[in-house]
Formats: C-alpha cells, structure tokens, sequence
C-alpha cells in the first residue's frame, strides 16, 4: 500500500515515490498462483487447439470459456456476494496477460470478463445480478458490449439505435443496428445502448431469445479471425422495463466508464501478447543461420531483440504502475459505501488519463514487437505456417478498439485540461514556473552519485516541456485548444513518454537492491534504452508542438527550452543494447 494516494495525471506536476508504485515484482504468492493457473490453462487447453479456434469453431470456443469458468477465471472482478472472487486490478490484469497468448480466444475472454461483464457489474440492480451474474461468470452464459453502430463508431453518442416505451409501460421496443460486436455470434446476453425517444442514450441488458433480436453474419477479418463478431440487429425487440441498466439518460456513463477499464486491461494483454512474440523472434534468431552464423550474432538482430525487450519493460512497468494507483484508492472505498459501485467507478475514472496511456503506449508496442519479429523471420515472416504472420495480423486491431488510438491521445489533454479549469490539477500554476524556468538558465549540476541521475533529470525536463507546450497551447487558443486536434496529439506523446519512461525509471530504482548482479545490469541497460528511446521521441512531439502553436521569438525561445528539457546523455547505448541482447537471446525469452 502506497504512503500517498495520487491523483490521477498528477504524475505530470510532481514526483513520484518509487516505494509508492506496485511492481510486478511485488506480486503475491496467491497473485501469482492465478497468473500460473491462466498460462498453464492456455497452455493446456486453447493453443492445442489454436487452429480450430482461428476456422471458426465457435463451440469449442464456448466450452473453453466454460472451463475459463470452472478454475474462477471469469469472476475475478465480480463481487463475493454473488459468487465472484472481487479480487484486485492487478491480478486482474495479470491474468487478461497470461491469457493474451491464446490469440483469437483472449479477445472472446477479454470482452466477456471486461465490457461484457462490468456494467451488469456496476450498475446492476440486486435483481438484474441475482438473474445473470452467475449465469456470467460461471461461463454458463457469454456476455457481449453493444455500443458501436455503421455509422458511429467513435462518436458513441451519435448512435442511432431508439428505444421507445410501449403504451402499457411495461417493456421498451428497441430498434436499429450494433456493428462489430465481439462475442456477437455466441452470446446470450448483450448490454446494449438505445436513445429512450431517440434522445436519452441509455443501456439495456437484452438476452439473445428476445423477440425482435436478431444476430447477422460473422464477419470475415484480418486478425482475430477465431473470435465472434458480428451485426446485433434490433427490428422492434421488445426489452422488460426491468431490463433497463442503470439511469434513463446516463449510459454514457456506463459505456465510458467501462471503457477505462477496457482500455487499462488492453495495455496488459498487449504487454502479454508482445512477451510471447519477442520470445518467438529470439528463438528464430537462435535457429535461422545466413552467412554461416545464426542471425541473431548480428548486430542488426540483436539492436532489434533489445529496443523490443526495453520497451515490454516499458509497458509492464507502466500498466502494473496503474494497477497499484487504482488499487491503492478502491481499498480506501468500505464495501458498506453507500452506492459503493458509484464511488468505485469514480475511483477508476480518477485514473482515466493514465488508462488512455495504457492502452496506447502498450499496443504501440505489440506493434513495434510484431514488426521487429516479423523482420527477423524475412520471408518466413510472411507465411502463414509460421507464427509471426499471425502476430502481425492479431496486432492490428488493438489500435482501433476501445476507441481509436488518436481518441485516446486526444482524450489525455482534454481531461488534463478539464480539470485544471475545475482546479483538480494547478496545470496554470505549474505551467507558470516552467515558463520561468524557460526564461532562466539552469545552473544546476548533475549529481551523478545518485542512481539514474541522468533519467531523473531528463524526466523532469520532459515534464517542464509539457507544461510550457500546454500553457501556450492554451494561452493562445484558449477553449479553442479543443479543436485543435494536431497540437493536442503531440502533447499527449509528451504525457505518454514521460508516464512510460518515468514507470520504468521507478521500478528499476525499486527493484535494484534486491537484484543480482547480472539482473541490475540487464534492468540498468533496459532503462537506459526506454530512457533514450522515449526522450528521442518526445523531443519530436514536443518540436512539432511548439511549430503548430507558436511563431517568431517566441518560437525560437521554445525550441531553445525543448532542447534543453530533452537533452540526455546516452554514453554507453550500445553497449546497453548488446548487453540485453545477449541476455534475451541467452535465455530465449523476455528477460524480466
């Protein structure tokens, strides 16, 4: 438990303790006992019928989620009383990891468990969950999320689907289309989101035997082929009033509020899926010789094998960070709140900024790893019979679902924003001492005796640069800044490489001591490579940034302190990057 509870994106305007964070090294025994009992499921019962799964045989995918539902692993999140585990976030996200090498069966577990399951979860009545929870998370029942439509995918108020109360009041009739539903084609319950008069935008719990429901084909996609999705069409599908989930008028609540948790649990399961694909392209590497050598003596390989590897390290360090900062608040909740399951969402959104990270930092990177791995294979990357064609395909889908990665970028500035003007966060105030130290030489010598000297002081830098970049975006622009779309893209890469680089900086500062020698030298060259790496590409975001917002002097005194915040000495990269290198390509795996 942290000494401090911060507040969510606060990470941007003051420092962070590393004894505050969680870590996965501080996983329990019984934390870790679930994660080994996801892996060994996966291991056991999915990838030996992997190829089944990917041609669409969709009952077997139902009996594997019924066992999901024998070993407990459809109820972590659900509340003791009706039968679930109610366990933590991070044993929640380790085991949407573990289950993230099962392919096209994680993505059918991930919606279930996740936006399948937490509205009824959340803002159930004790009627609605005595009649399904247990159905759910024994596995007797799949659950599907119906939000997107053909003709809104993004902008999930401007859904078209109606919902009108019949003349007797007893039941609603509900009418239009769902696209894209994950689990559409198996479920039997659907949390659906209708405009009550075509103006409240409100959920409903429908089953799949309602009248008027019908499900459309399964589409035929590029990754995830295995997973069920499909059109939910509503042709007067007549809904029980008791059905209706939560307020009249407040479903974007439940669909946004989900979605945090959505997006938080795609970071782990992207962090999951690169480990596995890393693990895939080292082994090749061993194998595959050219010139008389393995591949992976090569420099070109090796510089490959050790970007990748850093910025998993990345990834994991940052999405069990978040883990710890909603855990440590939702146990300050007594379970006897009144509407706890309101306060406890309230707890989550807190972090909503940081879930938006989450879910674009990490599935960049399954991106950069399938990439990478797909390379080492050359050729044989491209064909189906290796794995490496089906990570790339599976890859491409996490950039798109649970909202696009340019809504989530856009949304990190614009919630940062909306609460400094509420005056959650004194971005202005902050904002105005990094302008003064903008205007201020810096005479302040690094104190190389303290470790990661060099990343501190790039990380607070980085954090300087932030609060200028944000500060003249909107003193320029004012309430205007929202729609100025391309300045706010690159001042969220600032927020999310200073998240990433500052998870990594604190875990390895934790962890150190407790390490071997070989382990702190491995952990050393990882941060050194994400520092490098990040700093690189938030210099970049924060020149664009000072392009689009400013002109003349003032442009020319911002890129003078965006050189300055951003500056890190690397001495000693390459050596860092054959160091790791080596290590994954000794053990053949993701190293940490």
């Amino acid at each position: 438990m942290a000494t401090k509870l911060y507040k969510g994106a606060e990470y941007l305007i003051t420092a962070t303790d590393r004894n505050d964070i969680f870590t996965p090294e501080d996983f329990s025994d019984e934390q870790r006992q679930i994660g080994d009992t996801t892996e060994q499921f996966v291991l056991n019962e999915v990838l030996p019928h992997r190829d089944e799964i990917e041609h669409h045989n969709l009952p077997l995918t139902v009996e594997l989620m019924k066992k999901c539902g024998e070993l407990g692993l459809l109820m972590i999140d659900a509340p003791e009383e009706y039968g679930g585990l109610e366990l933590d976030k991070a044993t929640s996200m380790l085991a949407a990891e573990k289950l993230s090498q099962a392919g096209s069966f994680s993505v059918t577990y991930s919606a279930h468990t996740g936006i399948g399951t937490l509205p009824l979860v959340y803002y159930g009545t004790r009627e609605q969950k005595d009649k399904y929870l247990g159905k759910i998370i024994s596995g007797e029942w799949i659950a599907a999320y119906c939000l997107t439509e053909p003709g809104s995918g993004s902008d999930a108020l401007g859904a078209a689907a109606t919902a009108t109360l019949s003349a007797d009041g007893t039941h609603y009739i509900l009418n239009g289309t769902k696209q894209f539903i994950t689990n559409g084609g198996i479920a039997n319950l659907y949390t659906i989101f209708a405009k009550i008069d075509k103006q409240h935008f409100t959920a409903f719990l429908v089953e799949r035997s309602t009248e008027g429901l019908s499900v459309g084909m399964e589409e035929n996609k590029m990754g995830v082929r295995g997973s069920s999705t499909t059109q939910i069409i509503l042709e007067d599908a007549v809904v029980p009033v008791e059905n209706l989930l939560g307020d009249i008028g407040k479903g974007h609540k439940i669909a946004f509020n989900v979605l945090n948790v959505g997006r938080f649990k795609l970071g782990a399961a992207t962090t999951g899926a690169a480990k596995v694909a890393l693990a895939t392209g080292i082994r090749y590497a061993n194998e595959r010789k050219a010139f008389g050598v393995t591949i992976g003596t090569f420099g070109a390989i090796q510089e490959k094998i050790a970007d990748t590897s850093a910025s998993i390290f990345a990834a994991e360090s940052l999405v069990y960070r978040l883990a710890g900062l909603i855990d440590d608040r939702l146990a300050t909740l007594p379970k006897d709140t009144a509407n706890y399951y309101e306060a406890y969402q309230q707890g989550i959104e807190e972090y909503s900024v940081e879930c938006a990270v989450a879910k674009v930092y990490c599935s960049e990177v399954l991106a950069d790893v399938v990439d990478a791995v797909v390379q080492i294979h050359g050729g044989y990357g491209f064909i189906q019979e290796y794995a490496a064609e089906g990570y790339y395909r599976d890859e491409r889908i996490n950039r798109i679902w649970e909202g696009t990665n340019e809504i989530n970028r856009l949304l990190i500035p614009g919630i940062i924003l909306r609460r400094a003007l509420k005056g959650e966060i004194p971005l202005q105030k902050e904002a105005m001492k990094a302008f003064e130290s903008l205007m201020s030489p810096s005479f302040d010598e690094r104190d190389d005796s303290i470790p990661f000297a060099a990343e501190k002081v790039l990380v607070a830098g980085l954090k300087q640069a932030f609060l200028v970049l944000a500060g003249s975006g909107v003193q320029k622009f004012t309430d205007k800044i929202k729609d100025e779309q391309e300045i706010l893209l690159a001042v969220a890469d600032l927020a999310i490489y200073i998240f990433s680089i500052e998870s990594s900086l604190l875990r390895a500062e934790k962890i150190l001591p407790k390490l071997s020698e070989s382990k702190k030298a491995a952990v050393s060259a990882a941060v050194k490579v994400i520092t490098f790496n990040g700093a690189e590409k938030a210099a970049s975001a924060a020149r664009r940034a000072a392009y689009y917002i400013e002109e003349g002097d003032t442009l020319t005194m911002l890129l003078a302190g965006i050189r300055r915040f951003t500056k890190y000495d690397a001495t000693g990269l390459l050596t860092a990057k054959r160091h790791l290198a080596a290590a994954a390509l000794e053990a053949e795996k993701y190293i940490f």
